[in-house]
């Protein structure tokens, strides 16, 4: 057997290893560190769901390939959500797929409407997943900047509408955005809906944490600006809201065509995905309002925590308005390199968190920043802030 020089990774995917999050959680289990770097929970969801999804196991529902879709209960239940929330409406039939997870719903729809050379319009820092998806289908990133102002990050419109060129196909907006908190205000989607109007860009909306907003702070659905529905593939999944990361349950709601061609690339990933889960996230999505009201008020009541204790610390705190994650600068600390910081941090101090640099193209705007997740059991977060005190 002769050996080849060629390199076995397609050349699409160089630079593209394990991920931070796979990295730093491996090194929690080594060192015994509290994980406060990944963005899962350590409790799971409400009973009620999970009695749901093992009566589906029992009743035989799902144990088979469900329907390519979607299973029309989790169909018409996401329907029925996007126009009690949001006065979307949305056909059940047409206009709603499920997928494996929100991951598997932004690959599916880049794949499906991004030709090679075509660019792609990101906020950064981003999502990691978002940079390998648009180098599979073979687009060109383009990164607009989220940048520190009056302690929290901003997006620059100026700075959006001059990355946008002929060349452009797609903008990829995610609000509540991770890693920062920000959540973007209706002024700014606005403007971004007029952007993409005039320059007939099509726009994948990453919105998993559409419930997770604090202080007043309102998520609106881009598609729900004027001229908007019609060139928008909106994404969420079931993951953040109910905590049942694991089942891996999302979906896009859009036009028809736009629909359509993404099914045509999700049926050629995972085909279908978590058969008796969907029948569970259907009866999740018609939970009473105060679930979302009291889920909303625990994770503030432990963003409050945890961001006081990194002010405590030493960091500088930027305080969310959405997800689950504070983003810290640990320049006050005296120190410049997040890499650094976060490897020697589980050792140092027996917390993992991870580096913002690794959202970045432009690695050096994010080489100070930090991010904490704080959707955890209040004890452990109290534990992680008496650990880095005590560093």
């Amino acid at each position: 057997m002769t050996s080849s020089a060629r390199p076995p990774l397609n050349r699409r995917l160089a630079g593209f290893g394990t991920t931070i999050f796979a990295e730093m959680s491996a090194l929690a289990v080594r060192t015994g560190a509290i994980n406060l770097g990944q963005g899962f929970p350590d409790t799971d969801g409400p009973e009620a769901v999970r009695e749901a999804a093992v009566r589906a196991l029992r009743d035989g529902r799902g144990n088979q390939y469900p329907p390519g879709p979607g299973v029309p209960e989790l169909r018409a239940a996401i329907a029925a959500h996007q126009e009690r929330h949001y006065g979307l409406e949305y056909d059940p039939d047409t206009e709603v797929l499920v997928t494996a997870g929100a991951t598997e719903a932004i690959a599916a729809s880049l794949l499906a409407l991004v030709e090679p050379g075509d660019e792609v319009v990101a906020l950064e820092p981003y999502y990691d997943s978002y940079a390998a998806c648009v180098a599979m289908a073979g687009g060109t990133r383009v990164p607009v900047t989220l940048r520190p102002h009056e302690g929290a990050f901003r997006l620059d419109l100026d700075e959006l509408r001059d990355a946008v060129t002929d060349r452009t196909r797609l903008l990829l907006i995610n609000t509540p955005h991770n890693p920062t908190g920000t959540v973007l205000t209706r002024a700014e989607l606005a403007a971004v809906a007029e952007l993409a109007v005039e320059r007939d860009l099509l726009v994948v909306t990453d919105e998993v944490y559409e419930h997770l907003v604090f202080d007043g702070a309102e998520h609106v659905p881009l598609a729900s600006f004027p001229g908007m529905r019609e060139r928008t593939v909106t994404i969420s999944s079931a993951g953040k809201t109910y905590s049942f990361t694991g089942w891996k349950v999302g979906w896009i709601t859009a036009a028809p065509a736009l629909v359509a061609a993404v099914r045509s690339a999700k049926q050629y990933l995972t085909y279908v995905s978590a058969g008796p889960f969907q029948y569970a996230v259907a009866e999740a999505l018609a939970l009473p309002e105060s679930y979302l009201t009291g889920l909303r008020e625990d994770l503030r009541a432990k963003r409050d925590l945890l961001a006081a204790g990194l002010a405590e610390v030493g960091f500088g705190v930027f305080r969310p308005a959405g997800t689950y994650f504070v983003t810290t600068d640990i320049r006050p600390l005296g120190l410049d390199d997040g890499f650094a910081f976060c490897r020697a941090l589980p050792e140092r101090a027996g917390v993992v968190a991870v580096p913002n640099a690794v959202f970045y193209d432009h690695r050096e705007a994010g080489a100070p920043f930090v991010r904490f997740a704080f959707c955890k059991r209040t004890p452990v977060l109290e534990e992680a802030v008496r650990r880095l005190k005590a560093a």
